[in-house]
């Protein structure tokens, strides 16, 4: 019995640890996020918002969302970064026309936070602890969180949290594996 286990484990350490590349992943369209606790994968979705999927990709390449902080995380809701200020009033200053659909915000999703105009997103997102369809249609959803939920689920809460969490670095996939090779 402990063998079975022993090889049923193995297995289960090699899958969760290949790299996305031989996950089947678009490298290109896949985020690395990395926090305290550990790693968070997202899937892009280029395929519903890819005006906001490349400026994000624009941005983390520029180091843009390093070491910015988590500045609203609500319980039951979801999780705000994004603005580097810290304040949720900031951005990167390039507003993007929303690209609305009617995919659902399921937990995980990741959507573009915005003000009350739908052409507001700029750089900041959020990242759904639960499914929220009370945003479908409203808000640009540009991606999921495929890998390390855990982890952001360990974000601590506040408007804003006493002591924030922060982005390490936002990096896109293909850039990693191009520094390896």
């Amino acid at each position: 019995m402990f063998k079975i286990f022993a090889v049923i484990s193995a297995l289960f350490f090699m899958a969760v640890s290949l790299p996305a590349q031989a996950q089947g992943l678009d490298l290109e369209n896949t985020l690395y996020m990395q926090l305290d606790d550990g790693r968070v994968v997202i899937k892009l979705r280029p395929d519903l918002a890819p005006n906001h999927v490349a400026r994000i990709k624009e941005l983390a390449r520029e180091g843009f969302y390093d070491g910015v902080v988590f500045h609203r995380v609500i319980e039951g809701f979801m999780a705000q970064t994004g603005d580097p200020t810290g304040t949720g009033t900031g951005g990167s200053g390039q507003n993007i026309k929303a690209e609305f659909t009617d995919t659902p915000f399921q937990r995980g999703t990741v959507g573009m936070a915005r003000s009350g105009h739908p052409d507001s997103a700029d750089s900041q997102f959020f990242i759904n602890f639960v499914p929220t369809p009370f945003l479908n249609g409203q808000y640009t959803v540009v991606g999921e969180v495929i890998s390390g939920m855990e982890h952001v689920d360990n974000i601590t809460r506040g408007e804003p949290p006493a002591n924030p969490d922060k982005i390490i670095d936002l990096e896109v996939a293909a850039d990693v594996a191009d520094k390896k090779e």
